[in-house]
């Protein structure tokens, strides 16, 4: 063998000896790779321990280790020793990052709903497991599909793979959330790196954007009012501004007259009519006027009511002098200067009947209901009463079947204004031969009297309570003040708008600001500053009746400044009587828009993210306005923002809102 050839054979080999160190060194970086990532410890973290304090709970308040109503946990019949209760509409944020390996969970509707056969059929709610990833780009990684009352467990197992947080969320399943009972049973995250952490949802500290009223005076009462020939007259003019002032009042129809230092109008009109009607306020800084439109024909409540009920503060622990403290605190608090004008008494005044008459008579709690009426009236402001179509009222009172007409003659004696007609034990009844009963004989009441329809939005009251004489009723079921319960409410309007107008409304039940209790124990309401700027903001957007639920005379200056915004207001009462309606809807934020008398809208941009703020636009194609630029102007702040062409677009905070109303 050759020199040459000796030489080639052993750089083969030098070449051989290489690729066999090469392919060692590269599985020994591959052994040692494995061996670290595998000896990397994989943690766990059970969300019970994270706690439950920061979940967004559509009822109550969610529950570590128990079912939302505090009892074990259970499934179809199995039980869970851990996980989390909570209620529909629900979310939980929690924060990852990026190393986090996997989520478990068994999921579905606790079985303590079956207690109640109505729940049980009712209760439907989905699970929906998303994240976001170091983009900020959201993903849905897991559905339930819709689960019902009794279904089979669900296992949840999804990968956590670099996403920087994790939302668990249950849905009403757009059916409501009444009885929507949700568990996330063995709820646990697999984790490397950082434990994982509950993100707690923004909340402002209470903020006030109304300014206060100007010193010159201004009128702030509807452009309308309705009333019936021959009934009784009661209309206050409202208007801010410093006292003293005096009132004027140009075209008054015949049998009306007017009191200058009070400015209540008061008497009866017997002709039928429309008639226009100049007012005037006046102090020593200037002069107000205001044209309104009086309607004497068959139509009341002309604008939605605004007004008081004593149910969400008081509940059954209502007085005589609990609503007169509410109706004094409505005067010298200044709401009357605003158009705040009913004290509506709820359930638990009920007595029993007279044995020889059947005339219902007031409980020991209310001495003299026609005393009682003609104090509030004194101070210019209107009353109502509560009442149920059944036996018995919802907390066990007298009810009012089988003495429809009479007791509603007998509220017409005492002097009362309005009556709230509830539907508790009248299973099996025609809602509608029902009510008519009752708006007939109000029909025929020697006063005006509004008609509440209450029976929760069942069989759709929208589509036939005005033919029963109603005007305003219920669209659902009671409202609490959590943002789940209100925005639920508020938002699932959309699409009713055709059923309002002027004397019939549809109502979304009462306000959940400043105290609310249910009972003699208060609390500040729930919602953040920013739900309720959105509470008021959608109510009046909905043309809603508005009626305060705390006890007026404990309201606080950031409650106050939600209720007597007068710009905000005016978009409740405008005469047109539109409803608004929605326009665009996104994942987490939609834009409501509603049409003026004088041809602006009224426009809310809502952030429906309860962690972080949002960019929320309007084009003003959607909204019906072309050729701007248009002015528009916030009314929170009555502060002008500026001329705008094509959209308008604002940063709004979450579960918060941005109210505009955009001038062609």
């Amino acid at each position: 063998m050759t020199k040459k050839q000796n030489m080639g054979k052993h750089n083969q080999k030098t070449k051989s000896l290489r690729k066999l160190f090469l392919l060692a060194t590269l599985s020994l970086i591959v052994l040692f790779s494995f061996m670290f990532y595998a000896c990397k410890k994989t943690n766990v973290v059970y969300l019970d321990e994270l706690g439950a304090e920061h979940i967004i709970s559509g009822w109550s308040e969610a529950k570590a280790n128990k079912s939302i109503a505090g009892n074990p946990l259970t499934i179809a019949g199995q039980v869970f020793e851990r996980g989390l209760g909570t209620h529909a509409t629900s979310q939980y944020r929690i924060k990852l990052d990026g190393q986090a390996v996997k989520f478990h969970a068994v999921v579905g509707i606790d079985d303590e709903i079956k207690k109640n056969k109505r729940g049980a059929e009712r209760a439907s709610v989905e699970f929906i497991v998303s994240g976001r990833d170091k983009n900020n780009l959201k993903k849905t990684l897991w559905k339930s599909g819709v689960m019902k009352a009794g279904d089979p467990a669900r296992k949840v197992n999804v990968s956590l793979k670099n996403l920087i947080s994790l939302d668990l969320i249950v849905t009403d399943a757009e059916d409501g959330h009444a009885y929507d009972h949700a568990d996330w049973c063995e709820a646990r995250i697999e984790y490397r790196g950082n434990k994982p952490e509950p993100v707690k949802p923004y909340a402002a500290e209470p903020y006030i954007l109304t300014p206060p009223p100007a010193p010159e005076p201004k009128i702030n009462s509807p452009k309308v009012f309705g009333v019936r020939p021959g009934s009784p007259f009661l209309f206050t003019i409202a208007a801010t501004g410093e006292r003293p002032m005096t009132f004027a009042a140009e075209g008054l129809p015949r049998g009306l007259k007017l009191n200058s230092s009070t400015g209540r109008i008061t008497g009866f009109v017997d002709k039928p009519g429309t008639y226009k009607v100049k007012l005037i306020a006046k102090n020593k800084l200037g002069k107000a006027e205001k044209t309104l439109r009086i309607e004497v024909g068959d139509k009341i409540a002309l604008t939605p009511p605004m007004g008081w009920n004593s149910w969400n503060c008081w509940g059954c622990s209502v007085t005589d002098e609990n609503v007169r403290q509410s109706a004094r605190a409505m005067v010298e608090k200044g709401l009357i200067n605003y158009g705040w004008t009913y004290i509506n008494i709820d359930d638990c005044w009920h007595g029993q009947r007279d044995p020889k008459t059947g005339e219902i008579r007031s409980n020991e709690k209310f001495p003299d209901m026609k005393a009682l009426a003609d104090y509030v009236h004194s101070l210019g402001l209107k009353i109502g009463l509560y009442t149920d179509c059944g036996p018995k009222t919802c907390a066990g009172y007298e009810g009012s079947e089988g003495h429809e007409e009479q007791d509603i003659m007998t509220y017409a004696k005492w002097g009362y204004d309005y009556v709230k007609i509830d539907w508790c034990h009248c299973e099996g009844k025609d809602p509608r031969a029902t009510y008519k009963i009752f708006g007939d004989a109000i029909k025929r009441a020697p006063r005006d009297i509004v008609f509440s329809i209450c029976n929760w939005g069942l069989q759709n009251p929208w589509e036939w309570g005005e033919s029963v004489g109603g005007n305003l009723w219920r669209t659902t079921g009671d409202i609490e003040d959590s943002w789940s319960s209100m925005a639920g409410i508020g938002f699932g309007q959309a699409g009713l708008s055709k059923y309002a107008g002027p004397g019939h409304w549809n109502d979304p039940d009462m306000l959940v600001v400043g105290k609310v209790g249910w009972g003699p124990q208060l609390r500040p309401s729930r919602l953040t500053p920013d739900e309720q700027y959105t509470h008021i903001s959608l109510w009046c957007l909905l043309s809603a009746p508005l009626l305060i639920g705390c006890p007026i005379e404990q309201i606080d200056d950031f409650t106050l400044n939600l209720l007597t915004n007068a710009e905000v207001l005016e978009v409740d009462q405008d005469p047109l009587g539109r409803q608004g309606d929605r326009v665009t809807k996104g994942d987490d934020y939609e834009v409501w828009s509603k049409e003026m008398e004088d041809g602006s809208r009224a426009v809310g941009l809502f952030n429906l993210d309860p962690y972080e703020p949002k960019i929320v636009r309007v084009d003003f194609s959607t909204i019906g306005l072309e050729n701007g630029p248009f002015r528009v102007r916030d009314l929170w702040r009555q502060k002008d923002l500026g001329n705008f062409s094509n959209y308008f677009e604002a940063e709004v905070a979450p579960h918060g809102v941005v109210l505009i109303r955009i001038f062609p």
